[in-house]
């Protein structure tokens, strides 16, 4: 990497939180570690940092809580720790806009790989983008999506935060309208998910989306489920 990402680890386990900045530090990371949601939000007032790496269970104000939070008007990368690695776990930290998620215990190595996967993710244009690299804004149904500064900006003129996968999965969507996509075809599109990805976790990214771009989420019309198929974005896309 060419550059010092800056990373902080939140975890109430100091093993975990030694064993991780230890780590990190010897494969070129800056880690500041947090043992709870507080001493988190005082390291963000005062520090920048590129990606938090976040246990679900923390005393006082869980992981679940603090992304929530996160979340709001922040698109920060966010990876989850969960302890059990169950799928209830991994979707709720999904829903709430967690960007990852590796489950207790885990290989370090398996870490600074969905670490790397991220960063790219977040601070790099994605494959499809350079794919059409001529193409920087696309348009559909009053909304507009820089794809070089991934700003989205909706009908009212109001900027949507997305997060990085969001933002790859809406691109994948606008650079295939009207086609049917599986789930398999859009893991492959929006890059760098780990190969534990399942289906429940895209029909959660896609829930996600929805919420974002939907005028009713619950019967949406521009991101269709075809039942046995996959989904469709039924709207006509426009770009420059």
């Amino acid at each position: 990497m060419e550059r010092t990402y800056h990373i902080l680890v939140v975890d109430d386990h100091a093993e975990i939180r030694d064993l991780l900045k230890r780590f990190l530090s010897q494969h070129g990371f800056t880690v500041s570690v947090a043992v709870d949601g507080n001493e988190m939000d005082k390291l963000l007032a005062h520090s920048p940092f590129d990606l938090i790496i976040l246990d679900l269970m923390l005393p006082g104000r869980d992981g679940i809580t603090l992304c929530k939070e996160l979340r709001v008007g922040s698109n920060i990368p966010i990876i989850m720790l969960t302890a059990l690695g169950e799928d209830i776990d991994r979707i709720i930290g999904l829903e709430v806009g967690a960007d990852d998620y590796i489950a207790k215990p885990f290989n370090p190595r398996e870490l600074l790989a969905r670490i790397k996967s991220v960063l790219r993710r977040h601070f790099a244009i994605p494959n499809v983008t350079e794919q059409i690299s001529a193409v920087e804004r696309y348009h559909f149904a009053g909304w507009t999506l820089n794809a070089i500064t991934r700003d989205l900006v909706n009908p009212d003129g109001i900027l949507i935060t997305l997060t990085s996968t969001e933002f790859e999965l809406l691109l994948a969507f606008l650079t295939h309208p009207n086609v049917v996509l599986k789930r398999e075809d859009l893991l492959k599109l929006v890059q760098g998910r780990g190969a534990d990805v399942y289906d429940r976790a895209v029909d959660t990214l896609i829930s996600r989306l929805r919420k974002k771009i939907e005028a009713n989420p619950k019967a949406p019309k521009l991101i269709k489920t075809i039942w046995g198929g996959g989904y469709q974005f039924s709207c006509e896309v426009s770009h420059d």
